[in-house]
């Protein structure tokens, strides 16, 4: 199974003091080319069944709230996915276990429209985190554009 890393910029780190309180979202695009494959990222083959995307970094104390999955051109047909979050140094904690599924399982990632998560659980990150994408089904083998926002309030390293 390869690792596809996206390269993201540190754009959507919260900045400033709001008296409304800390609640973000953090948008996390995908984008793929005629091959199938991960645009600016370290692997440029195509997207595969079983290759987990790494999506970009949901920081230390980020109690995770929602997720929407916004498929504006769709992957090939018979595609689907788990959004999920796996810990920078892969070591799980026993409060908060990792989980490649957190958000959804089974994600439509070929048809175009706005996916909710389907998790039932909240958490709060004890350290830092990857989005994590999990393509299943099948491979990809053209171009697609998809976007992932993750919604939740940044509560502070424990």
């Amino acid at each position: 199974m390869a690792h596809v890393t996206i390269n993201q910029f540190q754009n959507r780190q919260y900045g400033g003091v709001s008296p409304f309180g800390n609640l973000t979202s953090y948008a996390f695009p995908l984008q793929t080319g005629g091959n199938g494959g991960a645009l600016d990222a370290n692997f440029a083959g195509p997207l595969g069944a079983g290759f987990v995307v790494d999506l970009g970094q949901l920081p230390e104390g980020m109690r995770l709230e929602d997720a929407s999955v916004l498929v504006s051109v769709g992957m090939s047909p018979g595609i689907t996915g788990m959004l999920g979050f796996r810990y920078e140094d892969r070591v799980d904690d026993r409060a908060v276990p990792q989980d490649a599924a957190y958000f959804a399982s089974a994600i439509d990632l070929t048809n175009p429209g706005r996916k909710r998560a389907t998790g039932a659980k909240l958490v709060t990150l004890p350290k830092p985190a990857r989005l994590i994408l999990t393509i299943q089904g099948r491979g990809n083998s053209k171009a697609s554009d998809i976007k992932v926002l993750v919604t939740g309030e940044l509560t502070g390293n424990r």
